[in-house]
């Protein structure tokens, strides 16, 4: 790992997505094929970016981490601004398909995010809310 890329763990990732506004976070193993393939497309793209965290959790040494955040398979990259997760996919990204990911969420409008978490919030709550006898037959009538 470069000084480009920041080691995540249970005790520094909260601090870490707290104090930086741009996380990008790499979850891999040492056993892992693509994760190796991966690992200099994203080193190359942190010393692109230096104005953004790129960090790596090793899956292996943070199971908790990649519990937390439903990891399945890896690499899984993720991308966090204002400590809301706004990218996540598995799978290693060709240099190409990285830098556009990063750009993506460079341009995002981080209030329009927000807004839509709020509603999808919303919604959930209101649906897990008292399922009671006439819950869901005023829609539509």
């Amino acid at each position: 790992m470069s000084n480009a890329t920041l080691e995540l763990t249970k005790e520094n990732f909260d601090q870490t997505v707290t104090d930086n506004e741009f996380v990008l976070i790499d979850f891999w193993a040492s056993w892992c094929g693509p994760c190796k393939q991966f690992a200099p497309v994203y080193e190359k793209a942190a010393e692109a970016n230096p104005d953004l965290v790129f960090a790596k959790v090793d899956t292996e040494a943070q199971p908790e981490l990649a519990a937390a955040f439903n990891i399945q398979s890896i690499p899984t990259l993720m991308i966090v601004r204002d400590q809301v997760a706004v990218f996540a996919q598995p799978g290693a990204l060709p240099e190409a398909a990285l830098t556009d990911v990063i750009g993506q969420a460079r341009n995002l409008d981080m209030d329009e995010v927000r807004r839509q978490v709020a509603e999808e919030q919303a919604k959930q709550q209101e649906q897990g809310e008292g399922q009671g006898p006439d819950q869901g037959q005023s829609q539509g009538q």
